[in-house]
């Protein structure tokens, strides 16, 4: 009989213990996969955070910057809240205001187009002449031209710089900007000397004239100050538009027409008047200023029942400015589908500051048009400063 061989042991993995290295093996790699994105999503936390501290702090830090200068040249009181004629061929337009419910244009340090909750825009104006007083007068009548007489050879007034011309009597008439586009140093024998010439054209001479001033002026009845050349007349508009700081510039090229962008993520700007609101003979900018009250709009400071004119200006010595800045990054909603990063939106301006003056708290819109995600998937940080307008105190009598 012959022996059948014998069988060896068979060696390997069955079906099921391959089963079980695979699930066991689909189990770690989805652990580890939810490590790496809770990682991930803890770090655009962390990194959003400090994103919305950086844009903030450089937003905050521009406006701010801007304020302190604004002013400069245009502090004088028959300047300072009168309503101007302006021209700019490169487009950039006087932010409007109401006096006494009557639109206008004023100039002033600083001109406030209060939204409401929503994001508002501020204007600020200086200009860069260390002679910015008024220095000249008008010696003829002038009811248009291109052709300005004044009482003296216009020494310090060079091609190109940027004038104003105001009344003697605050209101009487409207104040006009233009720009010199002859020198006057190459103007023939008196009585020519004594002339600035403002004639339209299409060089960077002429880039604020008309043609002619848009207003009349009596002899002897209106002023000329001069704000410096035109490449350093600083009129800055600064807004927030779908989550993006902006700014129209005389002075930024390519920013005069349509604004362009500063900073990202910040998706608010709000401002306050600071009003000087002593009355009669107790305000006098000469021996200081007191800041008494805060307003988002202009309001009747100097008590003569007309809310917007140019005493109302001339009583704004500072102003506070909050900027609000979000993450990157929205964070991830809650399994039924909310957002919970931030459950109400922040709230501007509730210090009282300085001590004694009473706060005017501001709750902002943060919501951002076009973002289908919502305001409470982000968090936000929220800037404030007050900036003392220097010059409203530094003002000839």
């Amino acid at each position: 009989m012959t022996t059948p061989p014998l069988i060896g042991c068979q060696r390997g993995f069955s079906l099921i213990e391959l089963m079980v290295s695979i699930v066991i093996g689909l189990l770690a790699l989805m652990f580890a996969t939810r490590l790496v994105v809770s990682s991930e999503q803890n770090k655009q936390t962390s990194l959003g955070g400090s994103d919305a501290m950086q844009n903030g702090m450089l937003a905050l830090f521009s406006i701010s910057d801007d304020a302190a200068q604004a002013g400069w040249g245009l502090n004088d009181p028959l300047v300072t809240g009168c309503n101007t004629v302006f021209f700019d061929r490169s487009g950039f337009a006087l932010a409007p205001a109401l006096l006494a419910g009557a639109g206008v244009t004023p100039l002033a340090a600083a001109v406030i187009e209060s939204n409401g909750a929503n994001p508002d825009r501020l204007t600020l104006y200086s200009g860069s002449s260390i002679s910015g007083t008024g220095t000249l007068r008008l010696i003829q009548n002038y009811g248009g031209g291109t052709t300005i007489s004044v009482d003296r050879v216009p020494y310090g007034f060079a091609l190109g710089d940027v004038i104003l011309v105001a009344p003697e009597v605050a209101g009487a008439a409207n104040c006009a900007l233009a720009q010199i586009a002859v020198d006057p140093r190459l103007l023939p024998e008196p009585p020519n000397t004594q002339q600035l010439n403002i004639a339209a054209g299409s060089g960077d001479n002429a880039r604020y004239n008309a043609g002619a001033l848009g207003a009349a002026y009596s002899n002897g009845l209106a002023r000329l100050f001069n704000l410096g050349p035109a490449a350093t007349l600083s009129f800055h508009s600064w807004s927030v538009e779908s989550g993006f700081l902006q700014l129209r510039a005389t002075d930024l090229v390519g920013a005069s027409a349509a604004a362009t962008t500063v900073v990202d993520n910040v998706v608010s700007l709000k401002a306050q008047y600071g009003f000087d609101t002593r009355s009669g003979a107790a305000f006098a900018p000469a021996s200081g200023v007191q800041l008494g009250a805060w307003s988002g709009v202009m309001i009747d400071a100097d008590g003569d029942g007309i809310v917007g004119g140019a005493g109302d200006y001339q009583r704004v010595v500072a102003l506070r400015i909050a900027v609000v800045a979000r993450s990157k990054h929205p964070e991830r909603a809650d399994a039924g589908g909310v957002c919970r990063a931030s459950a109400t939106a922040p709230v501007v301006f509730v210090r009282e500051e300085p001590f004694g003056v009473a706060a005017q708290p501001v709750q902002v819109n943060v919501a951002t048009a076009g973002d289908a995600l919502g305001w409470q998937c982000y968090r936000y940080r929220v800037f404030e400063t007050i900036v003392p307008l220097r010059n409203a105190g530094w003002r000839p009598e």
